[in-house]
């Protein structure tokens, strides 16, 4: 190129470069968010495994609906990330049937073997709860309520959902990158239980990023639940190595414990937030702390506050505390303990209660109020198929480091959670445990309403979750960010009941946190994206409308949000 050219061509470069560009153009690179929304007028799937998601996609593809995906990524996350969530371990859901309009909930939390009683853990020299091993094992409730969703709203065959797991667990699948951490972080306890050491510790080694981890015994469960669905599970061939575990490690479980449990169909509870409907389910769960914050932080103006400001944060932290205190005094099994759901409800309790938060001071006792009625590591995923339906699913194993109870069942290629752990043996506690009640339950899925415009989504982590659904909200209505930008956003969390003590990611600024701590918060530094402290979510939403449907998935873990794609020569339903 001439030199003449050359020059004429720089300047002319150095013109454009200089004009301002397009504002959409600065909105796409200068946006916050981790990544855009996945969008379609199809199927849309959000899971923390990206292996998973693409499951769940193919059954959509196969004629499945949202139901069926949702069944099929659960497999296969017990399959990808045993330690967090599998068919040793409980369920919840809420199901939007587009057709009727109608949001249905499902509790299939395992309860306490019979015999597993207050009296005999004291017996055994037990002060407060287990935590790990065989005490701390429940009913696993998964199972039943997969057959339950499938019965009443599926349309294919158990044989069909678990296919892809089935074939996953005998030809394996590389390790992915957290959960290898989670791995690592249990190596101990898979090593104290030779069951356990010969299905997670395969040869004797701990799992790395990139192998390739098979899982036959695994594959023989899943064909029983295939062959015969939850008969298999609680009186055929499943039950049998059950019971042979629990007798093994001196276990209370019996086969009437196991045949005579069932799920339960509840009806989701709800209040309003600025408009919209947010709805978890009732009690044994704890997501009514987080319609109980929602109640408190409709007093304080959030928006004009501004997103993680040092009002907005420190209003948050503290109506988490309030709701929380009621929440651990009052929420149990409400077929063994009076649970006063309307009177934590009550905008009225809500609007007093919000009266205590001091807007300069953190505190670090709240007390617990006596609303009226008073009697004195998780798997989160969603979908949303072609017609409209939702589904907010979560399924837990309790705790992931230890994998559950940290006793896998022998040959069955699966864990005992250990969600007895969230019971009491305070004999003034709602959650006192009994034989045949439920235990208070950290896992929850959210829903969401406004019109046409409907979300399901979730946020796991333990006693994270209500606060995160919390914030989730807030940042979808109070400020406007749509449900991927909702999930990335820096959170809080407030592991701990009592104390001033509180997780914040470093993404939030320093002088905010600043601020905060001259207030009396005592902060806890975490990373930028923190998925232990804070969990991960998922999140689905649509458009009743125009049927635009979207998904995003937490960058905190490793998944992602898949559509369904047309399949050529396939006829569309």
């Amino acid at each position: 190129m001439p030199v003449r050219i050359q020059r004429v061509a720089v300047a002319a470069c150095a013109m454009l470069l200089s004009l301002p560009l397009p504002s959409t153009s600065l909105g796409a690179q200068d946006r916050s968010q981790s990544r855009s929304m996945v969008q379609s007028h199809l199927g849309v799937v959000a899971s923390e495994s990206v292996l998973a998601s693409q499951v769940g996609a193919r059954i959509l593809e196969q004629g499945g609906n949202a139901v069926d995906a949702a069944i099929a990524m659960n497999a296969m996350m017990g399959l990808v990330a045993p330690m967090n969530d599998g068919i040793g371990g409980d369920l919840f859901a809420m199901y939007y049937e587009a057709k009727t309009g109608t949001l249905y909930g499902l509790n299939a939390s395992g309860w306490a073997p019979k015999a597993l009683t207050a009296e005999y853990l004291r017996a055994k020299g037990n002060t407060r709860m287990p935590q790990r091993g065989i005490d701390a094992a429940t009913v696993p409730g998964a199972v039943k309520g997969w057959e339950a969703l499938r019965t009443r709203f599926g349309r294919m065959s158990f044989g069909q959902i678990l296919a892809p797991s089935i074939e996953y667990a005998e030809t394996g699948f590389p390790v992915g990158e957290v959960v290898s951490v989670y791995w690592k972080d249990s190596e101990d306890v898979l090593r104290a239980d030779a069951a356990t050491a010969k299905t997670f510790l395969p040869g004797g080694r701990l799992p790395q990023v990139g192998d390739m981890f098979r899982n036959p015994e695994l594959a023989w469960t899943y064909r029983q639940i295939a062959a015969q669905g939850a008969k298999a599970f609680y009186t055929g061939n499943v039950a049998a190595k059950l019971l042979a575990s629990s007798k093994t490690h001196g276990g209370t479980m019996t086969a009437a414990d196991l045949a005579e449990y069932d799920v339960e169909w509840v009806t989701p509870i709800s209040t309003t937030y600025r408009g919209w409907t947010v709805y978890e389910l009732p009690p044994n769960g704890q997501g009514i702390a987080a319609l109980m914050m929602l109640n408190m932080m409709e007093q304080f103006d959030l928006k004009a506050m501004g997103h993680n400001s040092v009002q907005a944060l420190h209003h948050l932290i503290e109506a988490k505390k309030l709701a929380y205190a009621d929440m651990q005094r009052y929420d149990a099994d409400p077929r063994f303990a009076k649970v006063p759901v309307s009177g934590l409800l009550s905008k009225s309790y809500g609007a007093g209660r919000a009266k205590l938060i001091n807007a300069s001071a953190a505190n670090c006792s709240v007390p617990v109020g006596t609303p009226e009625g008073t009697d004195n590591g998780t798997t989160y995923l969603s979908v949303v198929d072609k017609e409209g339906n939702l589904i907010s699913f979560i399924q837990s194993n309790y705790s992931t480091v230890g994998f559950g109870a940290g006793l896998a069942v022998a040959d069955a290629g699966f864990v005992w959670h250990n969600r007895g752990g969230g019971f009491s043996l305070d004999a003034a506690s709602p959650n006192l445990i009994a034989g045949r009640k439920r235990p208070l339950h950290t896992i929850i899925p959210g829903f969401m309403e406004k019109g046409d415009e409907k979300i399901a989504f979730g946020i796991m982590g333990g006693w994270n979750q209500s606060q995160a659904h919390a914030q989730f909200v807030a940042n979808i209505v109070d400020f406007g960010m749509n449900i991927q930008g909702a999930l990335d956003a820096p959170r809080f969390s407030k592991e701990t009941f009592p104390g001033c003590d509180v997780n914040f990611e470093s993404r939030i600024a320093k002088s905010t946190r600043d601020s905060l701590a001259a207030m009396g918060h005592q902060i806890v530094m975490r990373g930028d994206y923190s998925s232990t402290r804070m969990g991960a979510g998922q999140a689905v939403r649509r458009n009743q409308t125009t049927k635009l449907n979207s998904g995003a998935s937490d960058p905190r873990k490793d998944g992602a949000a898949i559509a369904e794609l047309i399949v050529v020569g396939v006829p569309r339903r």
